[in-house]
């Protein structure tokens, strides 16, 4: 399928954003806008989030319908959707004039089953899309309902190559504005309470061994001795299941000596992370799997270098000017990296410069919304 792009407009009946704030956001905090929604009537494209619970879809969802909003008339419904998302309620639903067309853009199978059940029970002129981000053969059930969307939208290559149907891959994207370099990395250092000298190595997120957290700290433990000066900072949240995971992570750190150098820290609000990302000379991305994965992004938009492994999307994000890809679990593997990484200070300045680059090209949060759009706009022609 290929995409045709169509006039940039906005509904006559839908308002245009404003700022929720004359005050400034927070590094690594998205624009938020705050919408009223006048006529459901004229919104084109409707973006459903059935999940209670927070989950990565549920941020997509979050991040890319305010910037999607500036260009067409987009709104989420569902139970979780923060206040300064466009938003309808899920019982407005019901109402929609049956003669209007509009996009049901659908990332879950409950949302597949519920567009279908408003296009053929309920008679809307829904035009039907699904974005998958899974790595492995899908159920026989999602295979079913797949077959009957309009359009299919793969996060990656490689998810497009376990699709049955021709599907349109678009990268994720970041808020390249909120993730940026720190104009003096010394006093972000210092007011963070991490070591203003020498090399900083980190690694953030949900601390399991499904994100590769026991690879990561491992590998630490073997290449940091190599490294005098250098600390690698282990931050994230462990859920009950996974703390006594985590506590085997620090009693490993101990029994090594190395717990003034390997630091854990606790989760931090997501506005903070950039700052995160900044104070870094090298983030690792050690996952055993991953759907896509955005913090190699995140780390890139603040100039930050990454080694990542083979999973994921990491292989189109990750290049041999912005750092280092592995096989997953490879251990050894992973502590060369990390060494050869740090051992060339050049390169490592060379990357920076890059990897910046490369997030903005090729990663902004826009770009995605902007080919979405795109794929909108030709169903909605149809």
């Amino acid at each position: 399928m290929r995409p045709v792009r169509g006039p940039s407009r906005r509904p006559r009946d839908l308002p245009k954003p404003r700022p929720a704030s004359s005050t400034p956001s927070p590094r690594g905090s998205s624009r938020y806008w705050s919408w009223t929604v006048t006529d459901p009537a004229r919104i084109e494209v409707i973006a459903p989030n059935f999940k209670r619970r927070l989950s990565g879809v549920t941020a997509t969802v979050v991040r890319l319908v305010p910037v999607q909003a500036r260009e067409i008339g987009i709104v989420a419904t569902g139970p979780v959707i923060p206040p300064h998302v466009p938003q309808i309620p899920l019982r407005a639903l019901l109402t929609l004039p049956r003669r209007t067309p509009r996009v049901w853009h659908a990332r879950r199978n409950v949302e597949m089953i519920g567009g279908l059940a408003l296009k053929h029970l309920l008679r809307k002129d829904l035009r039907l899309i699904f974005t998958s981000a899974s790595q492995r053969k899908q159920t026989g059930l999602t295979r079913w309902l797949i077959r009957r969307m309009q359009a299919v939208v793969a996060t990656s290559d490689k998810t497009a190559a376990y699709l049955d149907v021709p599907a349109t891959v678009i990268l994720h994207g970041i808020d390249t504005d909120g993730f940026t370099p720190a104009p003096d990395r010394a006093a972000l250092r210092a007011r963070m309470g991490v070591p203003v000298e020498g090399p900083l190595i980190g690694c953030y997120g949900r601390i399991r061994a499904q994100k590769g957290t026991d690879a990561y700290v491992d590998a630490m433990i073997a290449a940091l001795p190599g490294h005098p000066g250098a600390t690698a900072l282990v931050m994230g949240r462990a859920v009950d299941k996974d703390r006594a995971f985590l506590g085997d992570l620090k009693a490993r750190v101990a029994q090594a000596g190395l717990s003034d150098r390997i630091l854990f820290k606790p989760e931090v609000p997501t506005e903070a992370m950039a700052d995160w990302y900044a104070a870094l000379d090298l983030y690792v991305a050690p996952q055993r799997w991953e759907g896509f994965g955005l913090t190699p992004i995140e780390a890139m938009a603040t100039g930050c270098p990454v080694v990542a492994t083979r999973v994921g999307a990491f292989d189109q994000i990750v290049t041999e000017d912005t750092g280092l890809l592995v096989p997953p679990g490879d251990i050894p593997a992973l502590t060369n990296a990390i060494g050869d990484a740090l051992s060339d200070k050049p390169r490592l300045t060379a990357w920076r410069t890059a990897a910046r680059d490369r997030a903005l090209t090729d990663f902004s949060i826009e770009r995605e919304a902007r080919a979405l759009i795109t794929l909108y706009r030709e169903l909605l022609s149809r």
